[in-house]
């Protein structure tokens, strides 16, 4: 496989957080709901200024500015290090490396991420999350399944 290819699953992750992005901020108001699944799903237009879940949200902004951007840089160049070398786990890393391109694109443009996606399990509201919040967690599950498999093989192994 082309060492690229990665890099275009990562790019169109990219481009369908954009896309998905500007048009919650285009139609939607700030807070208004729109149930897509009655008592499941809801459109919610948020904006986090946090990480996942809105932590360090209430954090002083140089902090939270130098933690969130900093280390997203970080991982950025760990995971595009790893694509390029062609280290085993490609898809999931290029997942992650998409959203995480995402969300550091709102935090540097906008201050904050937009985040559009609520969902209700029984009474328990999860985190409003956008596609690119999406792709890192899957990428990240994706990552630990397969961390998890190869420790079962070599189990089975000895």
């Amino acid at each position: 496989m082309s060492r690229w290819v990665p890099f275009a699953l990562s790019g169109a992750v990219v481009a369908l957080d954009r896309v998905t992005k500007i048009a919650v901020e285009r139609s939607i108001s700030m807070w208004e709901t729109i149930p897509v699944i009655p008592d499941v799903v809801n459109l919610v237009y948020t904006r986090n200024r946090g990480a996942a879940f809105g932590m360090l949200a209430t954090a002083p902004e140089w902090v939270r500015v130098g933690v969130l951007i900093g280390f997203s840089i970080a991982i950025l160049i760990f995971i595009v290090r790893m694509l390029w070398r062609g280290e085993p786990g490609r898809w999931p890393l290029a997942l992650v490396l998409g959203g995480a391109v995402g969300n550091l694109y709102d935090r540097i443009v906008a201050g904050s991420v937009t985040d559009f996606v609520q969902v209700f399990l029984g009474s328990y509201e999860w985190p409003s999350f956008n596609v690119a919040d999406s792709a890192i967690s899957v990428g990240a599950v994706w990552l630990a399944l397969g961390l998890f498999g190869k420790k079962e093989r070599v189990s089975e192994a000895h």
